[in-house]
């Protein structure tokens, strides 16, 4: 196993560097870039610039302003398009700049102050919120990892236990009728029950009660919110976590359920399950001791790269609705404002968890099923 970690390993990098390749050069190629913008801002241009931030408008008679070209230098300094485009690639990904500062070549060059780029973790900062890319990332998280950990575990337990029920019972009414809801569940939008909700329980005057907070996962604007005990504000958190998880989790439950329940059925008709029976096994030990430990394997081996990425679940459509600035949001808002740094910077922090969640994947299978065997396999 020791040989194919080490080949996974190497083989992220590779990896990595075509992802953020390929995703440089399309941004560079994309027309609306930060120069562009700042251009239609200045001539009035504010309705194709709303959602990147703009809100400049012509009036009657007055003439569009044009841009300086010393300014126009001026920024092209500031966003970094002053350099050529190779030199642009190469700085994204690693780039070294020795000072002068009377240090040997040495003591510099093994200092990671004088290097820059995604490969030493340093994604620069936004072009438009005076903030670095891990700064943003950090600050957003919450929302984020909120909706990701409680979604994660609340999947989990609720489709594990549903799918064992399922799976005792199959054929039932009981098989039957949840069969029908998770399905139901599955097959509406996340952003559609959403929306069903806020019209319904939200604030607005035409909700049938007022139910769902107006935005945000606190109260934390409330007058007096500091002075609240512990228990309050918990119970605050929850009342506004409430519906966007419901949003979150709801379309998982069909799926993690029915495997769940396909799993315990298929490990039921095996001979081992047949002879414990013989030996006169409850049907209690049967399930918990033998079958369920079993059945579960396929769900445990995804546990690593789901616990992972729970910290960055984003979801747009969601977070607009109910007016979270989560990750989601700051990932679609960088794109429309073609904020380069934000967009490279956070699509290699989620390739990078992908890459390591798949590798603890495969590792998770080898502990559990012994069975496994990579060397085995290439051999």
């Amino acid at each position: 196993m020791t040989s194919y970690i080490i080949r996974r390993l190497l083989l992220m990098l590779p990896t990595l560097l075509g992802i953020l390749t390929i995703t440089f050069f399309i941004t560079q190629f994309v027309p609306g870039g930060p120069l562009d913008q700042i251009k239609s801002l200045l001539r009035g241009h504010s309705g194709v610039l709303g959602e990147a931030g703009g809100g400049g408008t012509v009036r009657a008679g007055e003439k569009p302003e044009e841009l300086d070209p010393k300014h126009m230098e001026q920024l092209k300094k500031v966003y970094h398009l002053d350099r050529p485009m190779f030199e642009r690639y190469l700085r994204t990904l690693i780039w070294y700049s020795p000072p002068d500062n009377g240090r040997s070549f040495a003591a510099n060059f093994f200092s990671r102050d004088h290097w820059e780029g995604f490969l030493v973790f340093k994604f620069g900062d936004s072009f438009y919120r005076n903030q670095s890319v891990i700064e943003l990332i950090v600050e957003k998280l919450p929302v984020s990892a909120s909706l990701g950990i409680t979604s994660f575990f609340m999947t989990y337990m609720v489709c594990i236990v549903l799918g064992i029920g399922k799976a005792v019972r199959h054929g039932s009414r009981f098989d039957t009728l949840t069969s029908l809801i998770v399905l139901i569940g599955y097959s509406v939008p996340g952003f559609v029950l959403a929306i069903f909700l806020i019209v319904l329980f939200g604030p607005g005057d035409g909700a049938v009660a007022h139910l769902i907070p107006l935005s945000g996962l606190t109260s934390s604007g409330t007058p007096g919110y500091e002075d609240w005990s512990f228990w309050k504000k918990f119970t605050d958190y929850l009342h506004h976590l409430a519906a966007p998880l419901l949003c979150y989790v709801l379309g998982g439950f069909a799926t993690l359920t029915l495997l769940t329940k396909n799993a315990l059925l298929e490990e039921m008709e095996k001979q081992y399950v047949l002879a414990a029976r013989a030996r006169g096994l409850s049907e209690r030990t049967v399930l918990f001791k033998h079958v369920l430990k079993n059945s579960l394997i396929p769900l445990v081996t995804g546990f690593p790269i789901g616990f992972l990425a729970m910290f960055f679940t984003g979801s747009l459509l969601l977070e607009q609705i109910f007016s979270l600035d989560g990750l989601g949001l700051l990932s679609y808002q960088a794109v429309i404002q073609r904020d380069y740094p934000i967009v490279l910077g956070s699509l290699f922090i989620f390739s990078l968890m992908a890459l390591i969640g798949q590798l603890l994947t495969d590792i998770t299978y080898v502990i559990i099923d012994r069975r496994i065997s990579f060397e085995e396999s290439q051999g």
